[in-house]
């Protein structure tokens, strides 16, 4: 009876749901069906095709490709193609086919001829010459342009020529020559050269067999280290400044201070050393006539009582030497009419800023009233801030204004930059390059962030 009346249960079923019920056993069907072979790979035992290859491939298409690749795998790929641009001199083209370098093995044989072209120097000879440092800026140029050139521009000349004629008066023999300068400030705008224009009017001298007193970071002078009061000068004293002052002037300098004596020979006072107070013996040191300028440096070095004293002495013995031109050559030249790092206290919660005059090695060294050659440059970034026109102890038609980048210098630059693979020669043109131009209203250090960007 029980199976009977299943079996009229399943007949009596809706015919909807005997569909539903077929379709459902259809679907496990079709899920449990056999998957089709996969076809045999045609290419099976051939050895995959390499995805990119450094040799062959431009470093676009290694961008492209791989954006793995490396700033530096690339730095080195533009090395290796820069050493091969050196056995090509066709290469080496400028504005309306001029020659991009200039032939004149030195500074000193440049002429207007060779004005916006560029001079190559070697970097043993720069660290030869200039031991002191090199400033940011040319050290960024060469770092960037992978060459150790700088462009030759008219106001170097100008300002070579000045300090020539000052030197040997017999040259001034053209009543229309522009006046001779023995006190020049080199002032401009952010990134003008005027750093770059000194550190070679420095190296052309000093070639020349001149005695060049040499400051690349004036700014140091005022910031960091110790400093004490001098009761007797009413001056603040530095002395671990003091002594790097005269390590680096016996750099370049040592030969030609082994054969000048002293002047002045009254005693030098002595003050308060780096971290070990007043001397306890004696307050002077004393000069005898056989001292040479070069003895008188290394007693400074020596000894850390005598080293600001030393520093003070040597440019008043500086002014005295008739046998060699002296030029004195001042970087940052404006950290020293502001504000030092140093303070006084004044009461127990309030401090005073101290001046750089009252700085007893930028008060010897700071003043163009006299007959000394020498020149200052301003440096904008270090945030000095503008100075007043007018400054002390300063001449009134010392301050000369660099300009930027003119048209034309800014042609020779790209075209150097073009040469140096920091632009893709497709992408270079006429039109490109003048939008840089104006872009950077001629700043060089901005003309050269934005040349890679031609496209």
């Amino acid at each position: 009876m029980l199976l009977r009346s299943l079996l009229r249960a399943t007949t009596a079923a809706s015919p909807f749901k005997q569909s539903q019920w077929q379709l459902s056993i259809c679907r496990g069907m079709a899920s449990k069906a056999p998957k089709p072979a996969k076809p045999a790979n045609p290419t099976k035992g051939k050895k995959p095709q390499s995805k990119f290859d450094p040799k062959e491939k431009k470093p676009e298409e290694m961008l492209a490709i791989n954006p793995e690749f490396s700033v530096k795998e690339e730095a080195e790929l533009r090395r290796r193609q820069l050493a091969e641009d050196e056995k090509n001199p066709a290469l080496d083209v400028g504005p309306n086919g001029r020659p991009l370098f200039t032939s004149a093995p030195s500074l000193s044989l440049l002429t207007k001829d060779d004005t916006n072209t560029y001079f190559k120097f070697s970097m043993e000879e720069l660290k030869e010459v200039l031991p002191e440092g090199l400033p940011l800026g040319m050290v960024k140029e060469f770092e960037e342009s992978s060459r150790s050139a700088l462009l030759v521009r008219q106001c170097f000349i100008d300002l070579r020529d000045n300090f020539r004629r000052a030197a040997d008066p017999s040259l001034t023999v053209n009543c229309k020559a522009p006046k001779v300068r023995k006190q020049i400030v080199l002032d401009g705008p952010l990134s003008c050269g005027k750093s770059i224009a000194l550190a070679m009017l420095v190296h052309w001298a000093r070639r020349e067999g001149w005695l060049v007193f040499y400051v690349p970071r004036g700014r140091e002078w005022t910031h960091g280290g110790l400093f004490y009061k001098n009761p007797e000068t009413g001056l603040w004293d530095t002395p671990v400044q003091a002594a790097s002052i005269l390590h680096d002037f016996l750099k370049f300098n040592k030969s030609c201070l082994q054969g000048l004596k002293c002047n002045i020979l009254d005693p030098i006072p002595l003050g308060e050393g780096a971290g070990v107070g007043r001397p306890k013996s004696s307050d002077k040191m004393q000069i005898s006539e056989e001292t040479t300028l070069c003895q008188l440096v290394e007693a400074g070095l020596n000894n850390t009582h005598a080293a600001v004293g030393v520093v003070v002495r040597l440019r008043k013995e500086l002014s005295k030497v008739t046998s060699v031109p002296v030029l004195f050559a001042i970087d940052q030249y404006n950290s020293w009419f502001t504000f030092t790092d140093f303070e006084e206290p004044v009461t127990v919660r309030s401090c005073r800023a101290l001046h750089g005059r009252e700085v007893a090695t930028v008060n010897a060294f700071r003043s163009m009233m006299h007959e000394d050659m020498m020149v200052g440059a301003f440096s904008h970034s270090t945030a000095v801030g503008k100075l007043r026109q007018e400054l002390p102890d300063v001449p009134a038609d010392a301050r000369i204004c660099l300009p930027r980048y003119n048209l034309d210098e800014a042609n020779t630059v790209c075209h150097y930059y073009l040469r140096q693979r920091l632009v893709r020669r497709g992408a270079f043109t006429e039109e490109n390059w003048k939008k840089i131009f104006y872009l950077s209203n001629g700043n060089g250090t901005e003309m050269r962030y934005l040349v890679p960007f031609m496209r």
